[in-house]
């Protein structure tokens, strides 16, 4: 049952900054209340741990990154607004926010709708 399934999730943030404090704190409240006991959750500074935020191309932190269950998910921002983040996945009740949220690629792009205000982002070695 994909209910049950353990979400597993990584949250890359920038030292102990306010926004990532707040964003670790969100999150961790979000699993304790949605999905206890079926969450793994390791939180990565960029600033201690570079070259893992590089390979999986971190473009703003915090981001908050869905490994498993399939598939892969990103989500970015602090987690704060659940009312709107419940908004906008469309799920009729507002439970695994940010899981779902990822889950139901948030971030990904959808066929045949043009983005706003976005330039493509292209990575400089």
């Amino acid at each position: 049952m994909k209910s049950q399934a353990k979400y597993v999730l990584r949250l890359y943030v920038s030292g102990s900054t306010s926004k990532s404090a707040l964003a670790v704190e969100n999150i961790k409240r979000i699993c304790e209340q949605h999905l206890k006991n079926r969450y793994d959750l390791e939180v990565i500074d960029i600033y201690q741990q570079p070259n893992l935020a590089r390979d999986e191309q971190i473009v703003a932190v915090p981001t908050l990154i869905k490994r498993f269950p399939p598939p892969v998910r990103r989500l970015i921002g602090d987690l704060s607004n659940q009312k709107k983040s419940a908004l906008r996945t469309g799920p009729r009740d507002a439970g695994v926010m940010a899981c779902r949220k990822v889950e139901k690629g948030w971030l990904t792009r959808r066929k045949n709708v043009p983005r706003k205000n976005c330039r493509p982002f292209h990575a400089v070695n």
